[in-house]
């Protein structure tokens, strides 16, 4: 499965946005984190690959602004740094 065709069987998680083929790995991992079930996250980690994801949330989390809820994003630090080969920081 595609990226794309993840984020089109999935438009409750983009409901705002207009444009579906557009959507960075970006936007996706922090929608689906945010706000998929675990089905989801299993789903997209397969997609982009764990290490990808970890990279792309460690990178998220170090800027200034952060949009992960305080709560998801300490649940997904102990996550990446248990099962991803990289370890976030």
């Amino acid at each position: 499965m595609s990226l794309k065709s993840f984020i089109k069987k999935r438009p409750h998680l983009f409901w705002y946005i207009g444009d579906l083929d557009n959507i960075s790995e970006d936007f996706a991992l922090e929608q689906v984190l945010n706000f998929g079930d675990f089905d989801d996250v299993k789903l997209l980690l397969k997609i982009i690959g764990i290490n990808r994801a970890s990279e792309i949330f460690d990178g998220q989390i170090r800027k200034k602004r952060c949009n992960y809820r305080p709560e998801v994003k300490n649940y997904f630090k102990l996550y990446f740094k248990e099962y991803a080969s990289r370890s976030v920081k």
